[in-house]
């Protein structure tokens, strides 16, 4: 059975190297030079950076896929632990690091409040209990009916999870520390929401990296791309690179081909891992449209961002391989970003920042650094040159002073990823970096479905789909769909 493939991100690599090994012939058709989407490499004077995603979380999700395809990560590529995991400078100048060792952060948490230590325990193997129904219990359950959701098992265990009420409160009723309270919502930026959009369930997102721990392949997370896209080779994956998909022609309510400007491509079943609202609105005709317009201007989408690729011809002592900058208005700085109605550079964002040469001394050259700062946007910014180097100007400035280090006249490479590029490179509703957020009404059932309900041969994987945004649950979206077309 043939199978054509809309992108080379990681969710159409994955669901093309899980069919192939199965047996179908498959073809991948990328509008970009390369495999990988948003997870792409981009090297320049020595310097190499993972483009977009940059944290390797839930390795147990990494292992479970990989091993259906009769592999082990360790096979593709080199894992190392990261310690300390992360460093959080907040804006009143102090400075803390979460550690690899539990024990270290309830030392932490008991610095920070009466008794933190204890609630963090308590919290964490909550956390811990939660994960693992959750897991084992929605994250790889196929959400295309009703029945779906009435299995007793997850009524029961369901009956046991925070499914209501957003994270905000959910935290804020067990810790009274403002910083707490930050270093534990902080994560919820990994799924693109704000705590007060974000269901209460997704608390248990600090198990993953306090417990499972924060990792790195060496040599990046194109390492990941790099060896699904070698299986994929190895079952005999065809690609089509540099071929952007101009339409999807559908007759009698069934997919026949894919249509670029190179040529028309029959195929029996169409897997569609491009942005899902450009793909409905772009790609298809109008009564083929699973979800119309309106229903996309309906969403809650993830903001938009501006990504700095910096090669240094120095060192950055005071940085770690994670940074995160979180600013004094918690809650103004998610309002602003979230408002449809305040279009705009936002002022006294927090930020992040990616330094790989910490622990990867081959992605620069020697005495070099390699810093990747990712700042979240509104939607619908007046995204202009000037405005992206008068920001430049002022996040590096600002870095700077929390580093106590120049950085500003020690470039060597210097590129700038905004929404502009966002819309260009990958087609994104809007410029947004992630998609639809994990809002109540967007999870599980109430995400777009894997299968078009137009078109019957026609199927969607990433992160639009259910289980939602990062790496691991892409690659759990591709095989729920996988397990579903067998």
């Amino acid at each position: 059975m043939s199978t054509v493939v809309v992108g080379a991100g990681i969710g159409g690599l994955s669901i093309a190297a899980l069919l192939a090994k199965k047996g179908r012939r498959v073809l991948v058709i990328e509008k970009n030079g390369s495999p990988g989407g948003r997870a792409r490499v981009y090297r320049e004077a020595g310097y190499s950076f993972d483009m977009g995603p940059s944290w390797y979380l839930m390795p147990d999700v990494f292992e479970d896929f990989f091993r259906e395809l009769g592999e082990e990560p360790g096979d593709l590529y080199t894992l190392r632990r990261i310690d300390p995991s992360y460093r959080i400078f907040f804006q009143d100048r102090t400075v803390t690091d979460i550690s690899a060792d539990v024990d270290g952060n309830l030392e932490l948490f008991d610095g920070l409040e009466s008794g933190g230590g204890k609630k963090l325990k308590r919290y964490l193997e909550r956390a811990e209990e939660h994960y693992r129904i959750a897991k084992k219990d929605l994250l790889y359950r196929d959400y295309s009916r009703l029945l779906n959701l009435v299995d007793g098992r997850l009524l029961l265990d369901g009956l046991r999870l925070p499914l209501f009420g957003n994270i905000d409160d959910f935290i804020g009723d067990i810790f009274i520390s403002d910083k707490a309270r930050r270093i534990l919502e902080y994560s919820i930026g990994f799924v693109g929401g704000s705590p007060k959009n974000t269901p209460a369930l997704y608390y248990i997102m600090n198990h993953v990296d306090f417990n499972l721990g924060v990792w790195y392949p060496e040599g990046g997370i194109w390492k990941v791309i790099e060896g699904l896209y070698e299986i994929c080779l190895r079952y005999n994956v065809e690609f089509r690179f540099d071929e952007p998909v101009k339409g999807i022609d559908v007759e009698d309510g069934e997919a026949r081909a894919v249509v670029t400007e190179r040529g028309r491509y029959p195929s029996e079943t169409v897997i569609v891992n491009a942005d899902y609202a450009h793909t409905e609105l772009e790609l298809l005709e109008g009564s083929y449209r699973s979800y119309n317009s309106g229903y996309w201007e309906s969403r809650v989408f993830a903001p938009s961002a501006l990504v700095i690729y910096i090669g240094l011809d120095k060192r950055l002592p005071g940085l770690l391989h994670h940074n995160l900058y979180l600013a004094g208005n918690w809650s103004l700085g998610f309002d602003v970003l979230y408002d449809p109605e305040v279009p705009g550079w936002p002022d006294g964002v927090s930020y992040y920042v990616n330094v790989t040469s910490v622990t990867d001394v081959t992605v620069a050259p020697e005495g070099g650094e390699t810093l990747f700062i990712l700042i979240p946007l509104p939607f619908e910014v007046e995204d202009t040159d000037k405005a992206r180097e008068d920001w430049y100007q002022r996040i590096v400035g600002h870095l700077e002073g929390l580093v106590g280090e120049p950085i500003l006249g020690h470039e060597v490479v210097k590129r700038m990823f905004g929404p502009r590029e966002f819309i260009s490179e990958y087609n994104a509703f809007k410029g947004t970096s992630l998609g639809l957020v994990h809002t109540l009404r967007q999870s599980a059932i109430f995400r777009p479905g894997h299968r078009s309900r137009k078109v019957q041969n026609l199927y969607y994987t990433g992160h639009y789909t259910h289980p939602g945004i990062g790496l691991p649950l892409v690659l759990i979206s591709s095989q729920i769909l996988a397990s579903r077309l067998e």
